[in-house]
């Protein structure tokens, strides 16, 4: 299996990724810098983890097995700070297109 090519993902992004909820709000883990990603931002129509139908403001794709679950914060090239409304993992295992990993953000 490929990967989507590294010439590709030009912007650098932060992720922190989401670890749940304490008594004082949402916990993050660390911050990842300089993730390497292509950004679009674009509003588009989605649906979130509960099936809502939301508006995703920047689509991100990265390599495939970036650890960024829903409710995770996200730094885009531009300074902005987002939510991820849902990741998905593409794969294709047998067939000649690139594996990535599919965020998309508040």
């Amino acid at each position: 299996m490929t990967a989507v090519p590294a010439w590709l993902l030009r912007h650098r992004i932060t992720v922190e990724p989401y670890l749940g909820v304490s008594a004082y709000g949402p916990r993050y883990g660390p911050p990842v810098a300089d993730v390497p990603a292509m950004v679009a931002s674009a509003i588009k129509r989605t649906r979130d983890a509960t099936g809502a139908e939301v508006v995703s403001t920047a689509q991100i794709i990265a390599a495939p097995g970036l650890d960024c679950p829903t409710g995770s914060r996200v730094t885009l090239p531009g300074g902005r700070t987002t939510v991820v409304i849902s990741t998905a993992q593409h794969t294709a295992p047998g067939l000649p297109v690139p594996a990535s990993t599919e965020v998309m953000c508040e």
